[in-house]
Order: structure tokens, then sequence, then C-alpha cells
């Protein structure tokens, strides 16, 4: 669902790639996704004193082990008495997942050692699958195709955007909770054979697919008319912040005036890409902000110096997360216009650490969001500006870039020439 600082819908987006806007680990906090002047750091345990075969610890250690006795004694119960033989670190698992589970966070969860490498791979934009970016919807626990990647094996079949990823393989049926697995399943080396079923109009459609290398392109650009530049930014993540900015430069270097920012089914990411996008629109001033639990408020902030141009903002119902904050600044601070239907409303940042010593992390939720002007996006979302609908027979339609048969963005280059005849 994809998970670091990543806001994630969380929709996850998960592009086979994977939200949400997600989170950097917490040892990055500092120096990736909070400003230099955090002082947040984690408080260090007091270490036990050992003598021999005994150690020493505080009362107050000592009474947490006591919280944990009823975990050993299943433990011990199973290994001794299970009628087959039983693997402990897999328990151990199942067990740290449970506990994380237990917190009623969707966006809180356990990775095993395997899905953790996974998830800084998925990072690097190339993989072997089938060519597909889903969208995760916790509430809803159903995963609907947000794109269809260009050449790749999904779009050769005939998957659509909008299909609900209904099955892979013969047993496994798909949610929002085992869309590792169903993930694991469609990437799988080159030449590899997978069988897929997805939902549309209420039925099932089954396709046969050989996985291939696919490379997820995250920026995509183009001038529209010789006033008007567009840039596509489909994710968060990886190179995004770079090739957004070598974007810009180009179209302003083709005379734009005016930019169309398409966050359409744009699920978030890394809080930072979206601090250094912002950053290219914006001059010094507060980008957003965080509130943790006991009240402390940590700031993201964008230097002077900025492209002078005009914006529009394209979004939808998938778009989310950093997707909102850059959304959200760009309008407070930027005089952006708003074009489309309401965000999703992912108003809540993660962030993704390391646990113990075997390559194993986790994603917890840390604080709740804010625009510049103080609004709280979450489970609230970003009303248009200009609201207009994708209609009922484009929704599963896919647009060549910057087509201006697709409404939506018809919408937002009208917009854009009002704004540029002011």
């Amino acid at each position: 669902m994809k998970k670091r600082i990543l806001l994630c819908v969380l929709c996850v987006l998960a592009a086979l790639t994977l939200t949400g806007c997600t989170m950097l680990p917490l040892g990055y906090l500092r120096s990736m996704t909070q400003p230099a002047s955090s002082t947040r750091e984690p408080a260090q345990p007091e270490q036990p004193a050992a003598s021999g075969d005994t150690v020493t610890i505080p009362r107050a250690e000592y009474e947490r082990y006591q919280q944990l006795d009823e975990l050993v004694e299943l433990m011990d119960l199973v290994e001794g008495n299970y009628y087959q033989d039983t693997d402990r670190t897999q328990m151990l698992e199942g067990a740290a997942a449970g506990l994380l589970e237990g917190v009623g966070d969707p966006y809180t969860f356990y990775y095993t050692p395997e899905e953790f490498a996974q998830l800084w791979e998925d990072d690097t934009g190339e993989y072997a699958g089938i060519g597909i970016q889903i969208s995760i919807s916790y509430e809803t626990n159903l995963c609907t195709i947000s794109r269809v990647f260009e050449g790749g094996p999904a779009e050769q079949a005939g998957v659509r955007r909008g299909d609900i990823l209904y099955a892979v393989g013969e047993d496994l049926l798909v949610t929002a909770e085992n869309i590792d697995d169903a993930i694991k399943l469609m990437r799988q080396t080159p030449g590899t054979e997978v069988t897929v079923s997805f939902l549309r109009d209420g039925e099932v459609i089954t396709y046969r697919m050989r996985c291939a290398n696919v490379t997820t392109n995250r920026v995509e650009s183009a001038m529209i008319d010789s006033t008007v530049g567009y840039i596509r930014l489909y994710e968060f993540a990886g190179d995004c912040s770079e090739k957004f900015k070598a974007a810009l430069d180009s179209l302003v270097a083709e005379g734009a005036k005016g930019i169309i920012i398409d966050l359409r089914d744009n699920g978030g990411g890394w809080v930072n890409d979206a601090e250094s996008i912002g950053d290219l629109f914006l001059d010094r001033g507060v980008l957003c902000y965080l509130e943790y639990k006991d009240g402390t408020r940590e700031y993201y902030r964008t230097k002077d110096g900025k492209a002078d141009v005009k914006l529009v903002i394209l979004v939808n119902e998938y778009t989310a997360s950093s997707s909102e904050i850059l959304t959200g600044a760009l309008r407070d601070r930027a005089n952006a216009t708003v074009v489309g239907v309401n965000s999703y409303g992912k108003g809540i940042v993660q962030t993704v650490q390391a646990v113990g010593d075997r390559g194993a992390g986790m994603q917890m939720t840390i604080a709740q969001y804010y625009t510049p002007n103080g609004n709280a996006l979450h489970q609230v979302g970003i009303a248009p500006d200009v609201e207009i609908a994708m209609p009922e027979e484009d929704i599963h339609k896919i647009f060549q870039l910057a087509d201006l048969s697709d409404v939506q963005l018809n919408k937002a280059y009208e917009v854009m020439q009002d704004l540029l005849a002011e």
C-alpha cells in the first residue's frame, strides 16, 4: 500500500508496483523528511547489567516482560504439543504482525524481511510483473487498478483502469489485507505465465499473461499549446522530484506561462518529494506541518526562488496523501486553482523503520498533517475550486498524454486560459 514518511491512500499505490503518502524510516526522518531543527529523538532505554548467567534489569522493564508471559506460554505449548514441527521464526513474525494489527489502524503494520526488502525495490521503479498500478482502499477492502503501463502485459491483455483486482491464480481472492500476497504472485521472472481475474461492471474477467520487465515512469510532460505546459505526476517516489524539475524547466524554456499539474490517481509517496516539488513554485514559507499526539509540531518549509507561472492542479477521488499535501500548499500559497472532484482525504502520515536484526520492518502512523493555512484533510480531502467529474463512459478510458478529449483535462485547460488572459 506503499509504505514510508509515505502519506500513502495509501491508497498505497502498489505499482505492480503500491496509497498513500508514506514515510521514511525513523532513522531517516531528520535527514530526509523532517526539518533540520527537529528535536524529536527516541528515548534510549536504560541498559541492563550482566554478571555471569544473571542479568539485572530495572523493575519497569521486568514488569513489561511479565506482560509477555502469555505469549511465551503459547509458544511453549505449541512447540511442545502441536502434532507437527513448527517454525518459531514464522510464529514470531505472526505475533509481530498481530501486535501491530491490534493498534486498529490500517496504515500501521509489520513487514517480514522479504516484504521490507521488496518495499525498497519498489522505490526503484523497475521490476518484472504485468504492468499495473493498484490503488488500495482499506475502507472498502478493494484493490482498484489506477494505472495500466503502456506496452506492458496487462495493457496488451486488455486490463483497464478502474478494473477491480479480484483473484490471482485459482485460489487467492484479493483484498486489501492480502494484496502483498497477490503482488508476489504477479511478480515473477520474465516469461512466467500468471492468471489474473478482474471485476468489471459486475462481471469477472480472467486474463492469462506472461510477466515482463516493467519500468514505471513517474513523470510525463508535454506542451498543450505555445503557453500552457502539462505535467503528469504518478507517484512521489524514486527520482520523481528530479524528473519533475527537469520537466518544468523544459516546459518553461519552451515558453510555458502556465502549468497544469495532473495528480489524478496519485496516491502519494514520500513527503520529502512533495516538499522538493512544492519548493519549485513557492518562496520561503510553510509547505505543511505535522502534529503529533503530544501537540508537538514539525514544519516542512520551502525556500526562496520559484517559477513564475500560473498553476492549475487536477485531482480526483484517488488523489491522496503527499498529493494532497502538495495541492493544499499550492492552493494556500501559490493561488493554484484546483479542478476535478473531491480528493481522497488521507491526512495522516506514517514512518517506516527497520526492526530487529533480520531485516524486518514496520510502518506506523505518527502524526496528522495540516496545510499552511491550518486545514486538516484527513477523511475530508480537498474540494476542487472547479468541480467536474469524469463521464461514466470515459472512466475506464486510457487517454494519450495531454489529450484534450479528456474532459477533466480540457476543463483545466479552459481554466488556465482564463488565468493567462487576466
